[in-house]
């Protein structure tokens, strides 16, 4: 699942599966959501397999992600900010910054240096289930970690604005 550009979604009640398409729309993998009552998700590979997982720890704010054997690969949890919308992934080794100015669907992923990893769109209407576009610049992370990435994010944004703690959303 090494594409450059992915194409995602969730389900209305965000359970489930949905499958993850290349530019060329062809599907490359699937993104299944555990559960309605729950926010974890495993990013499958084309034939099946899980490749990452992704969820909330038990009273915590952070979204860790593991490979499929449960080896913590790195945790993503949200930076206060009043004009944008702020997040940071951290691995073992590295840090990347996710960011997006207040109004704006559209994300960027950068490295410590502040050298353009990826980014994402938010492409779907008010009233559909989020749907995204991913470009993968990185030759450090992986197209499925990248897509754990930015369902973390999604799933931060909506614990936050159901909690009502709009300003770090």
């Amino acid at each position: 699942m090494e594409n450059n550009i992915v194409y995602f979604k969730e389900n209305f009640f965000s359970s489930g599966l949905t499958d993850i398409y290349s530019e060329q729309k062809e599907k490359v993998g699937e993104l299944d959501l555990k559960s309605a009552f729950s926010s974890s998700i495993d990013v499958r590979d084309e034939k099946g397999f899980t490749v990452i997982k992704g969820g909330f720890r038990f009273f915590s704010n952070k979204w860790v992600m593991s490979d499929r054997i449960g080896h913590e690969l790195g945790i993503v949890r949200a930076k206060i900010s009043l004009f944008s919308k702020r997040y940071v992934y951290e691995t073992r080794s590295d840090e990347y910054y996710i960011t997006s100015p207040s109004f704006s669907r559209q994300y960027e992923i950068l490295d410590d240096k502040q050298k353009l990893v990826a980014e994402f769109n938010k492409i779907n209407g008010f009233f559909e289930s989020a749907a995204y576009k991913l470009t993968n610049n990185s030759s450090k992370l992986s197209t499925p970690e990248l897509i754990a990435v930015v369902m973390g994010v999604n799933a931060i944004r909506k614990r936050h604005n159901s909690n009502g703690a709009s300003a770090t959303t």
